[in-house]
Formats: structure tokens, sequence, C-alpha cells
């Protein structure tokens, strides 16, 4: 979606920076551990406080995701959901899955685009989703 603003002025005016993304979680190592085994990355031992909060290393995005202790007292929680770019849908499925993912369905949102919906151990919504077109967001197939 284009924007009135230029690029320079939309940094000038920007509240902050995408920092991190961080889950309340009942089980912090078993939160960790899944996402650590989706996106690859290890949990940064300098940063974390095991039991209690644990953080994964930057990888090539650099944002951190940290999973923070809570009470699991079947109240309802700060839902979250993450888009993972990957180059093809069925793999990473299967592997989502393995790890502990819950598959949920499948979404359209263009002809020839498809978003998968998962959820982690813990209910966290996530999608599955291919990379953007090089020609843009016209995923019309010819």
């Amino acid at each position: 979606m284009a924007s009135s603003r230029a690029m320079g002025e939309t940094e000038a005016t920007a509240v902050g920076w995408m920092r991190g993304v961080i889950f309340d979680a009942a089980d912090p190592p078993a939160l960790a551990a899944f996402w650590s085994g989706m996106l690859g990355l290890g949990i940064d031992p300098k940063l974390s406080e095991p039991p209690g909060w644990l953080q994964l290393d930057g990888g090539r995005g650099g944002v951190v995701m940290g999973f923070q202790p809570v009470a699991d007292d079947g109240g309802t929680r700060q839902r979250i959901r993450l888009d993972i770019e990957v180059p093809e849908l069925d793999g990473p499925t299967e592997r989502a899955v393995a790890l502990g993912a819950t598959y949920l369905r499948a979404v359209h949102f263009r002809p020839g685009e498809e978003h998968r919906v998962f959820t982690d151990p813990e209910g966290n919504e996530f999608n599955l989703v291919l990379p953007f077109p090089v020609d843009g967001l016209d995923h019309a197939e010819s």
C-alpha cells in the first residue's frame, strides 16, 4: 500500500522501530524450543535467564524474539501472530507440525496466493507465507 509520505519523512516521524516480539508463556523453555526449531535460531545464553526469560538469537532479520513467564491461570492472554516467509509451503508445513504446531486452515487473499495458518503449542497463531512476487503484489496467474 502506497503512502503519501516520503521515505525520509516516515523515518523521521516514527515513534520507534521493531525491536522484538515477546510471548507471554506458561512454559518459556518449551515455547522457546518450538520457535528455535521453527526459525533455526539458538537461544541466546547472554540475554536469557532460564527457566524464566528466554531470548532467541536475532538471526538474519535482527528482530528479537523473547519468552516471558506468566502464570497459566486459564484466562485469556494477549494473542500474537507472526508471518513467517518460506520458499514453498508443503515442506515447512510438515516441519512446523513435527515441531508441535497445529495446522488450522489455508487462507487465500488473492488468486494464486495461499497463507497457511497454524498455532504454536500454546495457541499463538502464526502464518507461513510465500515471498512477495518480484512484480509486486498481483498474484493472479497468467
